[in-house]
């Protein structure tokens, strides 16, 4: 037990990250009184531009999407009541390959001990007691999440002196079947609806925070292998009562709906689908039993 107001700090890749895996979590303890910290590595500018265009396209202003998404974030954060927001600022890194990756000032070429260094001075700022990130795939192997990832356990071990308990985001098997029939659903319908053709199969990673809404008819990528099997996922918590205040918060991030697929079933459909947040405990101060259902079991 701590004698001091608890703490939780998620440690995310890019604006919109924060809602569709800890959005639940950090709206449920912002309303339990936990002050809840948000850092947000990366400046979203590899993003949908205005209109939706693409990375690449004519039109496409990497500096101009920051601007629009660090505002977008802002927006989340309010509807997550989010204590503190800190962004580091680092140039999104795009996908796997891109030419983005090796831009000036892109997270994924930052030495990890920069990063570490400045996102240790905030873990010593805020002292929390439960810190969130992915694990050393990102989730899904996107180049930013790889590096959130390697910053905050770098960072971890400089401040080995707090000892939050510590967790990466995951999704259980089940799960990762129920969103691949949600998309197949989503696809068959919008195939009936506007009886055209598939045009191009569904791109990036459908549960992965920036999923893409499938053509209708398109062949789907099997996601069943993604995350852990049920048995090896910690951690348990229900947000179902925050499912709408989730949505929001995900909705808040406009400029990027057209790739985000959780917002085209809308609200009572998402939390459905949505109203269950997992993780894998790594490490900390309890030694609680697994599963567990809070992530601040033993702390209070």
């Amino acid at each position: 037990m701590v004698d001091r107001p608890l703490t939780l700090m998620a440690v995310h890749a890019h604006p919109d990250d924060e809602a569709t895996g800890t959005g639940g979590v950090l709206a449920r303890y912002a309303a339990e009184g936990i002050r809840t910290v948000l850092v947000t590595c990366t400046d979203g500018g590899c993003g949908d531009g205005p209109g939706g265009v693409k990375p690449g396209e004519p039109g496409h202003d990497p500096e101009a999407v920051a601007a629009m998404r660090l505002k977008e974030l802002a927006a989340s954060c309010e509807v997550l009541k989010i204590s503190h927001l800190e962004t580091l600022g680092y140039a999104d890194s795009g996908m796997m390959g891109w030419a983005a990756n090796d831009a000036p000032n892109s997270f994924w070429r930052t030495p990890v001990e920069e990063g570490a260094a400045r996102l240790a001075e905030l873990i010593r700022r805020y002292q929390p007691d439960v810190v969130v990130t992915y694990d050393e795939n990102g989730f899904y192997g996107h180049p930013d999440h790889i590096q959130a990832h390697r910053i905050t356990m770098a960072a971890l071990e400089l401040t080995g002196e707090l000892q939050p308990k510590v967790y990466w985001t995951t999704a259980p098997h089940s799960a990762m079947r129920r969103f691949g029939e949600a998309m197949r659903e989503f696809a068959s319908q919008s195939e009936n609806e506007s009886g055209s053709e598939p045009q191009a199969a569904a791109q990036d990673d459908p549960a992965a925070g920036q999923p893409s809404q499938p053509d209708a008819g398109a062949e789907l990528p099997d996601m069943s292998q993604i995350g852990l099997p049920d048995d090896q996922v910690t951690t348990w918590v229900d947000v179902t009562a925050f499912g709408a205040q989730k949505y929001d918060s995900l909705a808040a991030h406009a400029s990027q709906s057209e790739s985000i697929f959780f917002l085209h079933m809308g609200k009572e459909r998402f939390t459905e689908l949505m109203g269950v947040e997992t993780f894998l405990r790594v490490s900390g101060p309890s030694d609680g039993a697994v599963p567990e259902t809070d992530l601040f079991a033993g702390l209070r």
